[in-house]
């Protein structure tokens, strides 16, 4: 393998490694608030009650933990693309 694909894996595995990182944690504390909104819809429900269209805390903090497990998920990618490339070069 050349020099450059030798960089090509490393950068790969680099960006792979920052990429699931990055994704890890929002992916928990999403599932947590996802899990949480569903109780809530399931209770009202129960009770009756019409849930509000409006936007509340929690479904902003959904839309950026959303957002951050795509930019994570962009950048696992991009480790993918350079390890492809590493091969394909190499």
């Amino acid at each position: 393998m050349s020099v450059v694909a030798l960089v090509l894996l490393a950068v790969g595995a680099v960006l792979i490694a920052l990429g699931a990182s990055r994704t890890y944690r929002p992916y928990q504390r999403y599932s947590a608030l996802k899990e949480q909104d569903a109780n809530i819809a399931r209770y009202e429900a129960w009770r009756g009650g019409v849930r509000g269209d409006s936007k509340t805390g929690a479904s902003v903090a959904m839309d950026i933990l959303r957002r951050q497990m795509q930019v994570g998920g962009a950048i696992v990618i991009a480790g993918f693309v350079c390890m492809v490339l590493a091969f394909v070069i190499g």
